[in-house]
């Protein structure tokens, strides 16, 4: 975590994220990658032009109305990040709901019915995969929401603003329980990753990112982490991973100034 420090430090001495559009330009690669990672074909330019222009990319809709969605999510959750907002399960709600406005369905149960579009949490059971591990059972969602949201809101509060290592550690902390609890019938991982970039936004962190190019590791290592109850793993990769990204973008800035 401690090389993970230094370079954030760089990358704000060099001013990467004063740069004209930064902000913008970089959500929209967070959204491109993270509905990518769900399957979109999106670019980031076509978002651009998207977002921006109301251009309509040559996609299929659903794919368009997942990046819009995630975009109109997105700039919900940091809005709360910046008037730092306690999370509890109706914001959490609200935010699946903006996630899945456009492409969520509505399920008829046995037990009732429920709609992913509204934000609703399952009222049915679901595995990761076929043959995968089964995900807590719809009826102890409401309590374990309840009790991810208090952990989340002490850990928020006593932090301090200047240790940067923890506070990705809590990010990715929050990413891998609430991914783990799997809420909602879909959406789980763009809730998980924007209550992660939340975090870091909050605290004026520069938000990771999860590249397309590594989905199946990025997948692998939350497998892993679960069936091996060990969070370690994950965490690992999440740094790591963010690392990566930024040391990139730290090596593409000082050649682009030379």
């Amino acid at each position: 975590m401690n090389k993970l420090a230094q370079l954030i430090r760089e990358y704000k001495q060099l001013g990467i994220d004063q740069q004209i559009d930064y902000d913008k330009l970089y959500l929209y690669s967070i959204i491109t990658h993270s509905t990518a990672i769900e399957g979109s074909t999106i670019t980031e330019i076509e978002n651009q032009l998207l977002f921006d222009n109301g251009i309509s990319a040559n996609k299929p809709i659903y794919e368009q109305l997942m990046n819009l969605d995630l975009k109109a999510a997105y700039t919900k959750a940091f809005q709360m990040a910046d008037n730092h907002d306690l999370i509890d399960d109706k914001k959490l709600r609200e935010l699946s709901s903006l996630v899945m406005k456009n492409t969520g369905s509505e399920y008829n149960t046995a037990i009732g019915s429920f709609n992913s579009a509204n934000g609703d949490f399952r009222l049915l059971n679901v595995t990761a995969g076929f043959n995968g591990r089964s995900y807590l059972s719809w009826q102890k969602i409401s309590a374990k929401i309840n009790e991810f949201c208090q952990w989340l809101n002490l850990e928020r509060s006593q932090i301090s603003t200047n240790k940067i290592e923890k506070i990705y550690e809590l990010s990715f902390q929050a990413h891998y329980h609430l991914v783990t609890i799997h809420p909602w019938a879909d959406g789980n991982g763009r809730m998980a990753r924007i209550v992660m970039n939340m975090i870091q936004k909050e605290f004026n962190m520069i938000p990771s990112i999860v590249k397309k190019e590594h989905k199946a590791q990025y997948i692998q290592s939350l497998s892993d982490a679960q069936e091996n109850d060990d969070i370690k793993i994950f965490l690992d990769f999440m740094t790591d991973e963010h690392i990566k990204n930024i040391t990139h973008r730290i090596k593409e800035y000082q050649k682009s100034i030379q």
